[in-house]
């Protein structure tokens, strides 16, 4: 029996009600606001007549370890550490462990919303243990208060500065468990390099056969909990990201040894892209299934497997362990339409309990880790798909569907009446401007009183006047990718932009009172240093005309899914053989014969980079030769070609054209 468009049979329709799926968010992934795939699935399942419950581990772990006894276990720990091995931040914790045990209950707290006159204290910066993150205050300038923060916070930013002030905190105890508890532990990245592009299962094998760590222990006590509170028969776990997978098994492995009953399906980001050749039995030690690609259709397929209405070979896009062999069946079915996937919900997720943090004094980069989002896709899949350095031919790009504003302002008038919450993050790779365009005129008809930012090519569509109508529906930020900021390498990783286009279009926004974000990117094939300065110089310029407000460099990685790893020769380079692949398989090494000076490589030139972007987000040094930024490097740092003014003229002549 098979369903058709999604929607489940009658007689079947019945037989979920008493089959209950838990999907569960595996550490970490964010502290501010639940990672949506869970409540995307949860809220599909449940319009699909199945019951479905969904909890947040990753948020359950932190607030459990950052609580008195929590400390307590820390502690305990840190002193078993021989004292020449003792991190400066485990001696400050030890030393001033009264305060932390003390102030981590109110500071908690207070990051979630709920005692907001303790900021006064926490800023005037006598209530907190200062360990060495807070050495990086000095590094900022007082702007003759006596307040290195003054400059960013004046004199009424009292919740913005305390709250500042507590993210350093809480990152002083993450450095404390890193070096006391579990070497692997980041508040994003848990164990990230067990799984990132790992050829075999070994590593994450001997890491999971060791004895468990206090984080392991906590991790399958509140996964069984959950476990215990909903009863479920299908387990979903949600892996976005490599530094969620260690966790993930993990909590497989609670699962299985108390639950033997209970099946297991793994799915999500990181498996779409890394897990797509899969054959190491092992894996299936601790979970029974793994699944591809947008996870509505292959769970409804399991589910109806496991009531007996679908047998094995009839699965989709899902692994399977058959007689100690990895076995991937895919019966061709349609998947579920963009627009019938449902409203995701919030229900069963703590929203009240996230923490907004400010570890980054710039107005637009805060938005990743302060307040709480409600994460929304407009469509699915990007409209452009041909960047060179992207996974284009993997669904959740290739696949491109959208779904009518008025659908799209029906989910955001749901999610608002669930949750209370305003606040949207459009989480699409490119967000069309035709989409976009049509759910800001639908949303002011509406009078949806509303804040949103999203993720956007910067593309010619994105006129002054659309940036007004965006503006007006509520948009307060733009993220986009102006990458490696050159004309002649734009074009080679077919970007679709100029670096002019970028500077208007950007310019466009921040006139309209929205903030931008550029994603940057370093290390591109042929990418010269001659190139690289230049590029930086294009940065300096959109900085200093005010077309961008934050920035992120980030290395160039090769992945094998995108056009660069498909056609290596097409970019000038060399891929380097992988080893025998059985585990994960995404990023690959590859020999770039453009010259460089003696002793200078990319990760060189990114040391730079970053204190440029660093120190430009902060409105610093900005009208500074960009060549001071790499005084460091081994050997003359040629000239930028790139006249100053460029942009300036650029956005001149673009306003004397209209």
């Amino acid at each position: 029996m098979a369903w058709d468009n999604g929607t489940l049979p009658h007689d079947l329709s019945r037989m979920t009600q008493a089959f209950r799926v838990l999907s569960l968010i595996p550490p970490m992934t964010q502290l501010n606001t639940p990672y949506p795939s869970t409540a995307y699935l949860t809220g599909f399942l449940r319009s699909r007549g199945v019951e479905a419950a969904q909890a947040d581990i990753a948020l359950a772990l932190v607030l459990r370890l950052f609580t008195p006894e929590g400390l307590d276990d820390i502690r305990e720990r840190a002193e078993d550490l021989p004292e020449d091995e003792r991190s400066a931040s485990v001696d400050a914790f030890l030393d001033q462990f009264v305060l932390y045990r003390r102030t981590i209950g109110p500071v908690i707290r207070f990051l979630q919303g709920n005692d907001a006159t303790l900021a006064y204290r926490i800023a005037a910066r006598g209530l907190l243990p200062e360990g060495p993150r807070f050495g990086a205050l000095e590094n900022h300038i007082d702007d003759g208060s006596g307040d290195p923060l003054g400059w960013a916070f004046g004199a009424l930013g009292v919740q913005d500065k305390a709250r500042h002030l507590a993210t350093l905190y809480l990152n002083d105890l993450a450095d404390v468990i890193r070096d006391a508890v579990d070497a692997r532990f980041e508040f994003v990245r848990y164990a990230e390099s067990l799984a990132s592009s790992q050829p075999t299962f070994e590593p994450l094998a001997q890491a999971l056969a060791a004895a468990p760590t206090l984080i392991d222990d906590l991790l399958c006590e509140l996964t069984l909990q959950a476990v215990a509170e909903h009863r479920p028969q299908l387990v979903l776990l949600s892996v976005p990201f490599p530094g969620s997978v260690y966790a993930a098994l993990r909590m497989g492995q609670a699962i299985r040894a108390a639950h033997p009953e209970v099946k297991i399906a793994l799915g999500g980001g990181y498996v779409n892209t890394e897990l797509r050749e899969l054959k190491e039995p092992r894996v299936f030690d601790f979970v029974d299934y793994v699944t591809l690609d947008s996870g509505e259709r292959p769970v409804l397929s399991l589910i109806e497997h496991l009531l007996g209405q679908r047998g094995p070979q009839r699965l989709q896009r899902t692994f399977v362990r058959e007689n100690g062999t990895v076995r991937y069946v895919n019966l061709a079915e349609p998947d579920i339409a963009f627009e019938d996937v449902g409203t995701p919900t919030w229900d069963g997720l703590p929203i009240h309990r996230y923490l907004s943090l400010l570890d980054m004094l710039n107005p637009m980069h805060r938005l990743w880790s302060d307040g709480r989002w409600n994460k929304l896709t407009v469509a699915h899949g990007c409209y452009w798909k041909k960047c060179s350095f992207c996974d284009v031919g993997l669904d959740y790009i290739g696949r491109y569907e959208t779904a009518t504003a008025s659908t799209l302002a029906d989910r955001i008038q749901k999610i608002v009446e669930e949750t209370g919450q305003t606040g949207f993050h459009f989480v699409d790779e490119a967000a069309p401007p035709k989409a976009l365009k049509a759910l800001a005129e639908e949303l002011i008809r509406r009078d949806l009183p509303i804040s949103w930012w999203g993720n956007i090519r910067f593309e010619k569509t994105f006129t002054p006047e659309l940036s007004e109508l965006l503006a007006q529906s509520g948009c307060i930020a733009m993220s986009g990718g102006l990458e490696v900021a050159s004309d002649r390498l734009l074009q080679l990783m077919k970007k679709g932009v100029s670096v002019e286009q970028v500077a208007r279009v950007t310019k466009g926004f921040t006139d309209a009172g929205i903030l931008v974000h550029a994603y940057l990117m370093y290390g591109f094939p042929t990418q010269t240093l001659q190139d690289t300065v230049d590029a930086l110089e294009y940065v300096r310029q959109m900085f200093e005309n005010g077309c961008i407000q934050s920035g992120f460099f980030h290395r160039f990685s090769c992945t094998v899914h995108s056009p660069v790893g498909l056609n290596p020769a097409e970019y000038g380079i060399e891929l380097i053989p992988l080893p025998e692949v059985t585990f994960a398989k995404n990023d690959i090494g590859f020999i770039d014969p453009t010259p460089m000076p003696p002793g200078v490589d990319h990760d060189l030139l990114g040391q730079g980079l970053r204190a440029a972007i660093y120190n430009y987000m902060h409105g610093l040094c900005v009208e500074d030769d960009v060549r001071r930024w790499f005084e460091y490097l081994p050997c003359p740092v040629p000239r930028p070609t790139v006249r100053r003014g460029k942009i300036a003229r650029a956005l001149g002549a673009n306003a004397r054209g209209a």
